[in-house]
């Protein structure tokens, strides 16, 4: 139940992340600006302090990178196993089939 309540949250937190990021001007946006007319300060930094979309999307890249780390410690944690081939490797080992052995092998007929 927590593990698909994670799950959910995590790939909410991915979309509205990708959402943000693509919402947000680059900061080479004004990069033609401050070599035609501008002054050379604004290519690439003093922009001021952060803004919310900023403030934003770090935050959903912490929460992002949590739920990564709990999903992934999750994954580990579970000891049943997943496949029907590991289940009969915890039941009980294979045993041969009846008329498998050695003996059974018919031989070449000889020359």
């Amino acid at each position: 139940m927590v593990h698909t309540l994670i799950l959910v949250a995590h790939v909410v937190i991915a979309v509205a992340l990708i959402a943000l990021v693509l919402l947000q001007q680059g900061k080479g946006a004004d990069a033609g600006a401050a070599f035609g007319s501008g002054s050379s300060a604004t290519m690439f930094g003093s922009r001021g302090s952060a803004s919310f979309l900023s403030r934003t999307t770090a935050a959903l890249a912490t929460a992002f990178f949590l739920t990564s780390l709990t999903l992934a410690y999750f994954s580990t944690q579970s000891s049943a196993p997943q496949s029907v081939v590991e289940r009969v490797r915890v039941e009980k080992p294979a045993e041969p089939l009846p008329g498998s052995g050695p003996s059974d092998v018919p031989k070449l007929p000889q020359k």
